[in-house]
């Protein structure tokens, strides 16, 4: 059940909601398709979508789902009702703890991105949001990179980012480390918490700009001798030199008080827990790096599944929600928008993905065969080569025809723990060559394993 407006940019609007079976209240980004390509935004979209299902945390804005029709496209979202951390900063300065609480949230928060590969590049106060409770929580993942994304040299080159809280590395545009900038941004937002005020603020922007290349700034009297170092050593034009999150969460100022985020994922909601309700759960916990604790398990109803491909060396296929599932579906007109281009057959296995993609497991120094893939077989039997890339098969034809060799792409996506769905799609060559191989080779030779054609 949609209601009020709660604000409106070029593309989208964001309204909240309330769900009709939990009575929850929910966030919804409607996206208007026609403006997205007209606009070439596409990439972006998909990027976004991508970050966000990575990074699941009690300090981050979660995504719930994503939707669509022919003309819109809808983000579900957690709904945090208590507004921008900004509007509590412009009525003046932090108590120091309480400042130091919402720090502590934030190095969380940043430390379990940057363990997945996710670079925030626009932390400031406007996108940090403060829930019911009073925690916080990260928005805005609109100008975040992966690690993927990054050039030769293992840097990041696009210049983005608020002026005030940007690093002196990416105005230099000289290439910059994403978790160094995350950690500038972060003193940044430290700084404002307990003065008030930006650190290197001018009203001329190339003024501010040589501030922050000098890393000319003054703390005020009333901060204290930690906070002092800490500032100086987070806000290090540097970044060699700068300190890093492991580093930082042995400062003691930032210490103090610090407890470490537990959580645990359960039919699809993040929750989390503090040491008293650990007896009922056993959680996913973050350790200083934000990364997840090899003896936890996350307490979700098929999550033993997860466990075994992990000790075994299985790879994970990607998982799908209801976005990718309804753009798989003729009726809405959205394949130009969100897929590949080429011909493409789906179908659904309960099979484990062990069964489906050929997997091997190191034992001494040997790799061992678990399985025998059959699609590997299939491939062998037609002369095809393979190559494999954890849940992608490529196979490529040695038959020239008109059109080239035959190339398919077969990939494997989660549906749920226990059903896969299988793509299918002709990557390059003829179209009849690809649908007597799909109808005479591949769908007989899988016949055991396709439980239903999508």
């Amino acid at each position: 059940m949609v209601g009020e407006l709660l604000g409106a940019g070029s593309f989208s609007k964001v309204y909240v909601a309330r769900n009709a079976r939990t009575g929850e209240l929910v966030a919804i980004k409607v996206l208007d398709t026609e403006k997205i390509l007209r606009d070439g935004l596409v990439a972006h979209i998909k990027h976004e979508i991508a970050i966000l299902r990575r990074v699941r945390h009690p300090y981050v804005v979660q995504l719930h789902e994503v939707m669509a029709t022919r003309t819109r496209i809808y983000f579900v979202m957690e709904y945090v009702r208590g507004g921008e951390l900004f509007s509590r900063v412009a009525k003046g300065r932090m108590l120091e703890d309480a400042a130091r609480r919402y720090f502590q949230q934030l190095v969380s928060a940043v430390a379990f991105c940057h363990a997945r590969g996710v670079f925030h590049r626009d932390l400031k106060s406007e996108n940090l949001l403060v829930d019911d409770n009073g925690d916080l929580k990260v928005s805005d993942f609109g100008l975040s990179a992966v690690s993927d994304q990054m050039r030769d040299d293992g840097l990041f080159h696009t210049l983005c980012g608020t002026p005030a809280y940007v690093a002196p590395e990416v105005l230099s545009r000289r290439g910059y480390d994403g978790a160094k900038v995350d950690i500038w941004s972060c003193g940044i937002i430290l700084f404002v918490l307990m003065a008030g005020y930006l650190p290197f603020q001018d009203h001329n922007i190339m003024a501010m700009c040589r501030k922050i290349h000098k890393g000319e700034f003054r703390c005020p009297r009333w901060f204290s001798t930690d906070l002092f170092h800490l500032l100086h050593r987070v806000l290090d034009t540097n970044p060699q030199t700068r300190i890093t999150i492991p580093e930082l969460m042995e400062h003691p100022w930032f210490k103090k008080g610090f407890r470490h985020v537990r959580f645990y994922i359960e039919d699809d909601q993040l929750h989390s827990l503090d040491d008293a309700s650990r007896s009922q759960q056993e959680p996913v916990e973050a350790d200083d790096s934000g990364s997840e604790s090899d003896t936890s398990v996350a307490s979700c109803p098929e999550s033993s599944s997860h466990d075994r491909q992990r000790r075994q060396g299985l790879p994970r296929p990607p998982s799908l929600n209801a976005f990718d599932i309804i753009s798989f579906s003729k009726a809405f007109v959205l394949s130009g928008l969100f897929e590949e281009t080429g011909e493409k057959t789906r179908f659904l296995s309960k099979e484990p993905v062990s069964k489906i993609i050929s997997v091997r497991e190191a034992i001494t120094s040997y790799l061992i065969p678990i399985t025998i893939s059959k699609l590997e077989e299939i491939a062998n039997l037609m002369r095809f080569s393979v190559r494999r890339s954890g849940c992608r098969v490529s196979l490529e034809g040695t038959r020239e025809g008109e059109h080239g060799p035959l190339t398919i792409a077969v990939e494997v996506f989660e549906l749920t723990p226990s059903i896969v769905v299988i793509a299918v799609t002709k990557k390059a060559g003829d179209g009849e060559e690809y649908m007597e191989f799909c109808n005479k080779e591949l769908k007989p030779g899988l016949r055991h394993r396709i439980r239903h054609p999508l």
